[in-house]
């Protein structure tokens, strides 16, 4: 039972630090960035070519994120930027972009499954019980990312802006913020995010040029259901992220993986604030 807990509170956090970067861009720029999953796919190739280099792998995190944040400004300038004023053709090319990358990690990499050295090997004992050292690892990281990112919406000059920019975006300009500057920036970070996200599950999981898509599917369900809130984002996450470990764990693992895409509908069928409370 208390392994079953523990799967239940880390595959959460997981899923946590996995959306957290969609959130984000959807909340300031009300974009949804189908390229997420192509980004997480990056961020594992980066983990395993930063292992394959003799680098530690526990800089393939903050690499990934470097790297992310970096490319996704290139993107918001060439690609995003001229579509603001068509948000659906923005939505689309996001989702082209996505398959572009996808198909260039294909020619550089092969569709083959690959796989990433763990920065933390073995089991941590916990009372009466041994656990994965490095799930313990990420889903303390995933937390202290959760409070970084609320310190920076809730305690920087950026956060202000951002906050006004996602209130009424006019009325944000008119007071003098620049809009574009921080919708960029914000761009930058989500990218960054998901491709940290995906070299910190890939040691826990393998990579291929397909990784992203499920991890897409059900980061887009947990945002719709939390809105624009860390907090909302954390409690959708533990909640459904655990319904799908006990569906995995006692029905099916097939089942378990649609657990999230149903129950996120159902609530929303509910009540279309999901469970946003901030």
């Amino acid at each position: 039972m208390a392994i079953l807990v523990l799967d239940m509170l880390t595959t959460s956090l997981i899923l946590f630090v996995v959306a957290a970067g969609l959130m984000i861009i959807l909340g300031v720029m009300k974009l949804i960035n189908f390229a997420h999953g192509a980004f997480l796919t990056v961020g594992g190739y980066t983990a395993m070519l930063t292992t394959d280099a003799g680098v530690s792998p526990w800089l393939s995190g903050p690499l990934a994120l470097i790297f992310g944040f970096f490319g996704g400004l290139l993107i918001e300038r060439f690609i995003v930027r001229p579509l603001y004023d068509r948000p659906l053709d923005a939505i689309l090319a996001t989702w082209g972009l996505g398959i572009v990358i996808g198909q260039l990690i294909t020619l550089g990499f092969g569709r083959e499954v690959q796989f990433a050295a763990s920065p933390l090997e073995g089991t941590l004992t916990l009372g009466a019980i041994d656990y994965s050292a490095y799930r313990l690892a990420v889903s303390g990281i995933a937390l202290a990312i959760g409070a970084g990112l609320t310190a920076l919406l809730y305690l920087t000059r950026f956060g202000l802006n951002a906050r006004a920019v996602i209130m009424n975006e006019t009325l944000a300009r008119g007071l003098g913020i620049d809009s574009a500057r921080v919708r960029a920036f914000t761009f930058g970070l989500g990218a960054g995010l998901a491709c940290a996200a995906g070299a910190l599950i890939t040691p826990l999981l393998s990579v291929d040029p397909n990784m992203g898509l499920p991890w897409l599917v059900n980061s887009f369900m947990l945002v719709l259901v939390s809105g624009v809130s860390i907090p909302s984002l954390l409690l959708a996450s533990l909640l459904l992220g655990s319904a799908q470990v006990l569906v995995s764990t006692f029905v099916s693992p097939i089942l378990g993986g649609m657990t999230i895409v149903v129950l996120a509908a159902a609530i929303l069928r509910i009540n279309p604030r999901g469970l946003s409370f901030g």
